[in-house]
């Protein structure tokens, strides 16, 4: 065990100004009440889905990702670290597009909103600029571009770019097609336009001939039940007048329908042109090729493996300098050197599910590869490649927190598996090292054993259910009923199992497990055997529409991976307060509740307030009193991105919206999550598609809790051991700690602002330290803060904290050590809210500076910490006292008792005793030894010298050798103390350190060990108050003799 890191992570945040989906901004309203506390990364670094990158062509370790969720990042070093440039500037998460202009590598453009549109897609909103390499950004328009596939800059000029919009995906609109900007995006001229349905895909411009383009279109849609991919009204057009007008090219090219479409110039030779086109007809699709600038094609490769699942891959890039080497991403990442003609080579990546290269222009054995676990950089073409694990863009669906201390964090990562990650830094590993898979696959909602932290169930593909005990390693699949949903109609599903569908343990019963297709499954035997409990609880739609029944996708691919399936529940609750109460709600806008164990179901769906097939997302059963539930509902994937947020206190027979747009969650801010605080009954906190807020008073009004959280959609969230906690799609687990500021604002607002000090979470003595490179949320640190509505001289403010005898202990205002935000250089404490810390530490014993070799004997220079017990916190402004108690507790994993604690305080100041005096000897000894040298010094002329010299001498040498036995003065760095023997005062510091580091009682050896020291201590100085009395007397008496001042003692 060691002594926890203590780190002053508190900021003070400006009020924190969001976006709205068309990047108008909408000011919402923050509070200084709770702008210093911050949002805490917990983890993991294992990177997500990357679909845009690009490098820098003179800066060969210099590169971008876009990531679908997580926003733009940078590395300097070729991928051995990634820091995000787009936090709190560009204000979406998800990317598809970034390109850097060649003829300034300073401007980098990037397109929001990833155009290889997965089933959890976010939208953009539109263009973004940097003119100093991603330091900072400015909007430049297109707010209305939903999906950007690519841009294309210019060589020479950085003010002309061309860039390709896919659009809404979601429902048609008139934005979509190929615009140019040539002010450097001040406007923009739309310069191609097919549909309101049809979209520009890609553009590249001809490597010779800046005024010649090639682009492609895709007619693309998503819809709650499948991906709508792929029209007549598609293709390739060129350009050979910088975009003023088109021409579809058609030799050689399939006819009819075409879905997505990637195109590329050869570097090398222009002449050569390249595309991968996703066609209806079997024999059609593939990789054609051109040799005489676009006139005439030949499809030259048609092998599946570079066109399965066309739409979500189907990426080329030209080599930059060997016309016959292409490279095709997919599922794998392939390489031609033969013009496309073969693809025999399969390069491996860190991460498959591949989304294309940027190749360096002038090395092309230096490239970036994106993928579905993020983007990896070769600096030997491939051969070897940069980590993942440095990134933190995971994107989670469902979040489930345990009891543990401190909690786990479980999910479902998409694009790799699940995971679980401690809430807070443990000790002895890494964080990553704590990291581990909690069974189930990419999609999956988790369970944990309500008293049994190492059994966990989870979900996954085609209804798949998962056992897992972490403690003895069994692992058992155990799916309800096994079909396969992938390539299926729907109405061939005898039950219809979500993508991530839900599952909970009941309390009540902790060996019965629920589960939801499109009815609710029952196992008490951890999945041997189910029973059904409930009809259909959902609209049954597929059963009444074509559209919905048929394999997802089309008209060129189906998509039936399960992410499709429609008409299930998606969200199942337990009751907090009645056993046999169960809540659900299904993706097409139904929700049930049971209060006889499934015998009977009521359906109590608002009418009017939630759209008619809108998602019900989360189901929030409040634990302040039965029939009261906080439902997030979402609608984006019907063209609906309004916020709804809907409330009831009695069952449902009564609704109440809680989102208007204008409350406080803007407009186009659609609600993914909520959650309401245990501990303060309307304290609601919601998780939007870009960022988190709050409601202090039922939802009436909303107030931004963003702070320093990223812009990423916040897909879930729970309360738990007085911490919010989120999962987020695209910046993995966040942990808001410090919320118990946020359960006093509204007595802060109805006290009129008056000075207000704000009740400590409980304290905990723990060796559990906070956040570490890999993420490991926050500390367990011991803050408290207060609030005062205007400025005050810091001479009328007092702040102290007393023992549970009464005693102070602490002054809070003796130096910013305590009170790490407030100047204490200046006279003024100003308003707002301040946060104090203490580090449960009384006075530390004061190793002097003087004393070098003390400090190599022990690891730490701290004060013995507090026993549990209620302390006093004491805030004084202005003569008005306010005080709250403190809670310090041990931490509940141990074993370790009160009285052992208070046994090892008295030990530790019995040490610091010891310490102390021997420290002010030592500092005595030496103020004597120094002026008897000054005397002989400066007597040196005198005819008494000798005498002083001496006497002197005499006194110095009996002095040192007292010196010698309790401190070694030749220890001057770390590892002098492998060299030379240690002294008294080495072994005490070192005794200090064993006493005080571990949370326990002193063991037998080192009270031993002090009653030795405390005896060779009496013994070593033992002489030295004979050496005062006679010797150190005679010299002083002889210096009077002479008329010379004795020696002066401190």
């Amino acid at each position: 065990m060691y002594k926890k890191t203590l780190i002053p992570y508190l900021i003070i945040f400006s009020l924190f100004t969001f976006s709205n989906l068309l990047a108008q901004k909408e000011e919402t309203q923050s509070d200084e009440l709770y702008d210093n506390i911050e949002w805490s990364f917990v983890g993991p670094t294992r990177g997500g889905r990357s679909t845009a990158i690009s490098g820098v062509n003179s800066k060969p370790y210099t590169f971008f990702m876009g990531t679908t969720g997580g926003g733009v990042w940078k590395t300097t070093d070729a991928g051995i670290k990634w820091k995000n440039i787009s936090d709190g500037q560009i204000t979406v998460g998800s990317i598809g597009a970034i390109a850097v202009a060649e003829a300034d590598e300073n401007i980098v453009y990037v397109g929001t909103g990833s155009a290889d549109p997965r089933g959890n897609v976010s939208i953009g909103n539109g263009m973004y600029k940097s003119v100093d390499s991603g330091e900072n950004w400015t909007f430049i328009g297109l707010p209305k571009a939903g999906l950007i596939g690519k841009i294309e800059i210019h060589p020479k000029n950085p003010d002309i770019v061309y860039v390709a919009v896919v659009g809404n995906i979601f429902g048609n609109n008139e934005e979509r097609g190929l615009y140019k900007t040539t002010d450097g995006g001040t406007s923009w001229k739309k310069i191609h336009f097919i549909s309101s349905k049809t979209g520009a895909r890609d553009v590249e411009m001809n490597p010779n001939n800046s005024r010649e383009l090639i682009a492609s279109f895709w007619t693309v849609q998503r819809k709650p039940w499948a991906l709508i991919d792929g029209s007549d009204e598609g293709g390739v057009f060129i350009s050979k007048d910088a975009g003023s007008s088109w021409k579809q090219l058609s030799e050689g090219l399939p006819k009819g329908l075409t879905g997505k479409i990637e195109v590329e110039y050869s570097p090398v030779n222009p002449k050569r042109l390249y595309a991968m086109i996703q066609a209806k007809e079997e024999n059609e699709g593939g990789l054609y090729r051109s040799d005489d600038g676009g006139k005439n094609w030949k499809k030259v490769n048609s092998d599946n493996k570079l066109r399965q699942r066309g739409w979500y891959y189907s990426h080329i890039t030209a080599d930059p300098l060997n016309e016959n080497i292409i490279y095709a991403s997919n599922t794998g990442f392939y390489k031609s050197i033969d013009g496309g003609k073969t693809f025999d080579k399969r390069i491996s990546t860190p991460h498959g599910d591949n989304h294309g290269v940027w190749i360096n222009p002038n090395n092309n054995q230096i490239m970036i590869n994106c993928n579905d676990g993020g983007s990896n950089i070769s600096l030997n073409g491939g051969e070897t490649w940069s980590m993942q694990l440095n990134q933190p863009t995971s994107e989670f669906y469902r979040l489930t927190v345990d009891n543990q201390f401190p909690f786990r964090m479980y999910a479902g990562q998409q694009d790799n598996s699940t995971i679980g990650v401690p809430s807070r830094g443990l000790p002895g590993l890494t964080p990553f090292e704590h990291w581990f898979n909690a069974g189930g696959t990419e999609c999956s909602d988790i369970a944990v054993h309500p008293t049994n932290p190492n059994i966990l169930y989870s979900t996954g593909y085609s209804g798949e259910f998962t056992y897992k005990n972490l403690e003895t390693g069994e692992e058992y699949q155990r799916t309800p009923y096994v079909h396969l949903t992938e390539g299926t109609r729907q109405d061939d599903l005898n039950y219809r199992f979500q993508w991530n569908y839900p599952v909970f343990v009941s309390q009540y019963k902790t060996d019965d497990v629920y589960v939801g297709s499109n009815v609710i499954h029952k196992t008490s035997d951890k999945g041997i055997s189910w029973e059904i409990m409930s009809p259909d609880l959902t609209r049954q739609l597929l059963l009444k529409d074509e559209e919905k029944a048929e394999i997802p996708g089309g008209p060129i691919q189906n998509d039936a991976t399960g992410v499709e399936v429609y008409s299930s529940i998606f969200a199942l609750e337990e009751s907090p307060h009645i056993e046999g109460e169960i809540w659900t709600g299904s993706d097409d806008g139904l929700i049930h509740i049971t209060r006889d164990g499934g015998k009977t179901w009521s359906n109590v769906t608002p009418s009017k307030i939630i759209p008619f097939q809108g998602t019900i997302n989360k189901i929030e059963l409040s634990s302040h009193a039965p029939g009261r539930a906080i439902i997030a509902v979402y609608n984006y994937r019907n063209n609906d991105f309004n916020p709804y947020i809907i409330l009831t206190d009695d069952y449902g027979q009564n609704w109440k919206l809680l989102t208007n747009g204008k409350n406080g969650i803007p407009s186009n801010h659609f609600v993914r999550s909520v959650a309401e605080d245990p501990k303060v009954k309307g304290l609601i906190y919601a998780g939007t598609e870009f960022g988190a807020f709050v409601s202090f008073n039922n939802g009436n009004n909303w107030r931004s809790l963003q702070l320093n959280l990223p812009n990423v959609p916040v897909t879930d969230m729970e309360v738990t051991q007085n911490d919010l906690a989120i999962s987020t799609q695209g910046r993995g687990f966040w942990i808001l700690d410090k919320i118990n500021i946020l359960h006093e604002v509204n007595s802060v607002e109805t006290n009129n602002n008056k000075p207000h000090l704000f009740k400590p979470e409980i304290t905990y003595r723990t060796n559990i330290g906070g956040g570490w490179r890999g993420g490991g949320g926050p500390s367990y640190e011991n803050d408290f803060s207060f609030y005062i509505s205007e400025d005050v001289s810091l001479k009328k403010v007092k702040f102290i904290i007393k023992d549970p005898n009464g005693n102070t202990i602490i002054d809070l205002m003796k130096s910013d050590e305590y009170l790490f935000d407030v100047d204490m250089d200046s006279n003024t404490l100003k308003s707002g809210v301040h946060t104090a810390y203490w580090d449960l530490e009384y006075e530390a014993p004061e190793i002097q500076k003087d004393f070098v070799s003390m400090y190599y004997s022990a690891s730490r220079s701290y004060g013995p910490e507090a026993v549990p017990g209620i302390y006093m916190i004491e805030l004084s402004v202005n003569e008005e006292v306010l005080s709250v108690p403190l809670t310090v507790a041990v931490d509940p994993r141990w074993d370790v008792s009160n009285a052992d604690l208070q046994n090892q305080f008295d030990i530790a100041n019995q040490v610091i005793k010891l310490i102390n005096e021997s420290q002010k000897k030592l500092s005595e000894m030496r103020q004597i030894t120094t002026q008897i040298k000054n005397y002989i010094t400066l007597t040196k002329e005198k005819e008494f010298n000798d005498d002083i010299k001496q006497l002197g001498n005499k006194v110095i040498e009996k002095i040192v050798a007292i010196e010698s036995e309790l401190y070694q003065n030749k220890i001057k760095t770390s590892q002098d103390e492998i060299n030379y023997a240690r002294k008294w005062t080495n072994h005490i510091t070192h005794l200090y350190d064993r006493v005080t580091t571990d949370i326990q009682r002193p063991n037998d050896g080192m009270i031993k060990r002090l009653d030795e020291l405390t005896k060779n201590y009496n013994t070593i100085i033992s002489p030295y108050k004979a050496i005062l009395e006679n010797d150190l007397n005679s010299f002083t008496s002889f210096l009077k003799e002479k008329g010379v001042t004795g020696i002066i003692i401190d």
